[in-house]
Parts: structure tokens; C-alpha cells; sequence
């Protein structure tokens, strides 16, 4: 799974360094949301968090 991720945080930090001006916002934000979603599979994978409910 973090392969994948890792394929994409990639794929986006190419497209941040050729970036017109005007898609640089949405492709940081993207780059954002796909780095928390890195950290919260790596906080699964080391017991830190867990994707349970807490009830």
C-alpha cells in the first residue's frame, strides 16, 4: 500500500516543479492530502494508530 502512495506523492511533486502558476495551489493541496494519508498507513502499520472504531 505505500508503494502506491509513494508512486503519487512522486508524481505529484513532478508536476509541483512544472506547474503553471495558477495549478499550483490545487497540486499542493493534493501533495498535502497524500502525505497525512502516507503518515496515517505508516501510524497503522506501526500500532501508533488504528483504523478501528472506539466503540
Amino acid at each position: 500500500m505505500t508503494t502506491c502512495i509513494d508512486e503519487v506523492i512522486e508524481v505529484l511533486r513532478a508536476e509541483l516543479r512544472n506547474a503553471d502558476p495558477a495549478e499550483r495551489p490545487q497540486i499542493e493541496n493534493e501533495l498535502e492530502l497524500a502525505l497525512a494519508e502516507r503518515e496515517v498507513i505508516w501510524a497503522e502499520q506501526d500500532g501508533r494508530a488504528s483504523s478501528e472504531p472506539p466503540f
